[in-house]
């Protein structure tokens, strides 16, 4: 009874503070986040040899976001539980989008990089639609370079070789060094895509967990409906115009 309390208040917390404005509220069609040609920006179980242990660390969960809170209210209690049992310090930033351009979750992930920064070391970029289930799924400190939480082998729904979506951990030293992700995605789909090529021009290495067994089916729960939420997945090289026409 008490931990369900505790979860409660949680859940009721956080809708609050949405509520209230505490999240950051942003218009993106202003200005980016972090420029593209330089950065504006100062600065336990292990199943992953790359890992420290979260002892002295403390994570940011950056989700972005926009009108899904029965979501959100999943995602909150389970991830704090997750977390919580593998003694991973960490704080949840929910990101929220409340202008009426087309969804911009880049320029999310860098405002959450950038409220964060001073209190935690390293931030996981997590879709509010994907929970991990297997307890074997490491969130501890990437030292070694990107951590994809999500693999293409272990994702639900994404199985390409360069896909680090979904989930994915970068140290704030390596994140800031990589520019942050690009402002330039409006809709759906590719900033991920683009981040990759970073991370590579950058010669770091990408990392994925090992002897998990669960498979695709099993590692995560994948909460998105199509038929309540469809996405906005229409490309075009001119996309803050198409925003703006959409207005």
């Amino acid at each position: 009874m008490a931990h369900h309390l505790r979860t409660s208040r949680v859940i009721k917390l956080l809708i609050l503070c949405l509520l209230a404005t505490v999240v950051v509220v942003i218009v993106l069609a202003i200005q980016p986040v972090i420029q593209e040609t330089s950065c504006q920006c100062t600065t336990n179980r292990n199943t992953h040899t790359g890992f420290e242990s979260g002892k002295g660390h403390q994570l940011a969960i950056i989700v972005p976001f926009r009108d899904r809170f029965e979501q959100l209210q999943e995602f909150v209690p389970h991830i704090h539980q997750f977390l919580n049992a593998q003694k991973i310090r960490h704080v949840i930033y929910v990101i929220n989008q409340v202008d009426k351009y087309r969804f911009n979750r880049g320029s999310l992930i860098n405002i959450g990089f950038l409220q964060s920064r001073e209190e935690s070391d390293y931030i996981a970029m997590h879709d509010v639609d994907l929970l991990p289930m297997n307890p074997d799924l490491s969130y501890s400190f990437p030292r070694n370079g990107p951590f994809h939480v999500a693999a293409p082998n272990l994702h639900p729904k994404y199985h390409y070789d360069d896909f680090v979506g979904g989930i994915l951990l970068v140290a704030n030293d390596h994140f800031q060094m990589l520019n942050g992700m690009s402002n330039k995605f409006w809709g759906w789909g590719r900033e991920d895509d683009e981040f990759y090529r970073r991370i590579i021009d950058a010669k770091l290495t990408v990392t994925r967990p090992t002897g998990i067994t669960t498979g695709e089916n099993g590692t995560f729960k994948h909460v998105h409906d199509e038929k309540i939420i469809s996405r906005d997945m229409i490309q075009t090289v001119e996309q803050k115009k198409v925003s703006e026409l959409m207005l």
